[in-house]
């Protein structure tokens, strides 16, 4: 018996299997949670900071999605906000991410296109001299 041949033929398909797996890998697309992750983690004390504002509200903003007419954010007192904005995360893919600035009204409904899957939904925003931060999410 030749066991020669069956060993080098048993390599052969080995490399060709690694030289597969490292092409497949290497096409992966690696994302992380944002861009500036590492100055978003040392501000992270004034994100506690408004988180706990937030928490102090009596009454907690509300987001909603419906097909016919997108995503509706309802701000308590709305009307009295400084500036805000909305950043609409999907974790799966970073090229679905969206940005809207918020205006000072209590209710605003964006309409929106949004392709099928799950959303975090970032919202910040001061009223009165005070920073806030909501997070919610939705499935599309």
């Amino acid at each position: 018996m030749n066991f020669g041949k069956w060993i080098f033929v048993s390599l052969v398909l080995f490399v060709v299997f690694i030289g597969s797996l490292v092409m497949l890998c290497m096409r992966e697309d690696i994302s992380l949670v944002s861009k500036d992750y590492y100055d978003e983690e040392l501000a992270y004390q004034q994100q506690i900071e408004r988180e706990q504002n937030t928490k102090g509200l009596t009454q907690k903003p509300m987001i909603t999605y419906h097909e016919q007419s997108g995503i509706t954010v309802t701000i308590p007192g709305g009307s009295t906000l400084e500036k805000g904005e909305m950043k609409l995360f999907c974790p799966s893919n970073a090229r679905l991410d969206q940005h809207f600035e918020l205006k000072p009204i209590q209710e605003q409904v964006f309409k929106l296109t949004m392709a099928k899957g799950m959303y975090r939904i970032k919202l910040s925003w001061s009223m009165s001299g005070k920073n806030y931060y909501f997070e919610d999410q939705i499935t599309i």
